[in-house]
């Protein structure tokens, strides 16, 4: 058989991009781009502005990471990395207290690679750091297709046990060892399965966290050895907690019946949370993990598919309090 094979060409950034804040910052803003981005690096990012002032400065990107609700700054530029644009990355981070930092370039020169490893090194599990390098390719005729490459990135074991050492003082408790080892088997059962649920860092503790696709509202799964059972939940945090946890509420029968069993709802003060607890499989029992394990995946990735398009529509103004609204009447 004769096949045909295309042939892979690389393309110039600026035959593409003429300028960083002209065209390159507004086209990695685009959802679709900044996914792609997402998905390389591991993190759930919600656009929050481009060329953020920060003092007499503009940072390039600012986005949130919706799993954690913290900042992560992006900062690029379409040749070579240089010591500006390190310097500027950090003034940036520092002015905005950002946890996750990502510098995209056309390419790292070694010692700007080098200084974002060290960089891993000596900062806590709180802050990270990721250096990408992107490409554009083409076969003949065909679009042009972007590729990033990630040439530095957090060292995920290490600051895990560094972490653990330190809120332990100087050792992992069993506990804490237990709980190490549950999420790490968890997440091993995300990879296996190619989950959508995307890979957290495992802590020593008793709950994980996850993106649900939007900021102020988060997945999470939990084990608790004293009760003896393991639940998952969504969570609706910030400013509008309430009217958000309501809206889902007034459509709790449609919500319930697509999940296919019943959830416990409970509004606090600062948020409301959408729970199931599962209370035949107890963590304490590490020869069934994989069983708890599979559960878990099964229920995050159904929470999911169920909440994650109606939270994207939520609008907190279409909320009317009854409360508010029988007082005026």
């Amino acid at each position: 058989m004769n096949t045909h094979l295309g042939r892979l060409e690389k393309v110039s950034l600026r035959n593409v991009w003429t300028g960083e804040q002209t065209d390159f910052s507004p086209w990695l803003a685009q959802e679709d781009n900044l996914a792609l981005l997402a998905d390389t690096i591991g993190l759930e990012l919600e656009l929050e502005s481009t060329e953020k002032n920060v003092g007499p400065f503009r940072a390039d990107i600012v986005c949130t990471d919706t799993a954690t609700d913290t900042w992560v700054l992006i900062e690029n530029q379409l040749e070579r990395t240089d010591h500006n644009h390190l310097g500027q990355l950090m003034t940036y981070a520092a002015g905005l207290n950002a946890v996750s930092i990502v510098w995209i370039a056309e390419r790292f020169t070694e010692e700007h690679r080098a200084a974002l490893d060290w960089l891993n090194e000596i900062t806590d599990n709180s802050v990270n750091f990721f250096g990408l390098e992107i490409e554009l390719w083409r076969i003949a005729d065909s679009p042009i297709a972007p590729k990033f490459n990630v040439i530095s990135k957090p060292n995920d074991w290490t600051k895990t046990v560094a972490a653990a050492r330190k809120e332990s003082s100087g050792d992992i408790t069993p506990v804490k060892q237990m709980q190490l080892e549950f999420w790490q088997g968890f997440i091993e059962e995300l990879e296996n399965h190619n989950s959508i649920i995307r890979v957290r860092k495992p802590r020593p503790q008793h709950w994980m966290n996850f993106s649900i696709g939007r900021s102020e509202f988060r997945m999470s799964a939990d084990m608790n050895t004293r009760e003896k059972r393991i639940g998952a939940q969504v969570t609706t945090l910030g400013p509008d907690a309430k009217p958000h946890f309501h809206l889902l509420q007034e459509d709790k029968e449609a919500i319930e019946a697509e999940f296919g069993h019943a959830l416990v709802w409970r509004e606090a003060s600062k948020y409301g949370i959408i729970a199931i607890r599962n209370r035949e499989l107890d963590p304490n029992d590490r020869m069934n993990w994989p069983a708890q394990h599979r559960w878990m995946r099964e229920t995050l990735e159904r929470l999911h598919e169920v909440f994650s398009p109606r939270i994207k529509l939520l609008d907190a103004g279409d909320y009317i309090d009854q409360e508010d609204e029988d007082s005026l009447t």
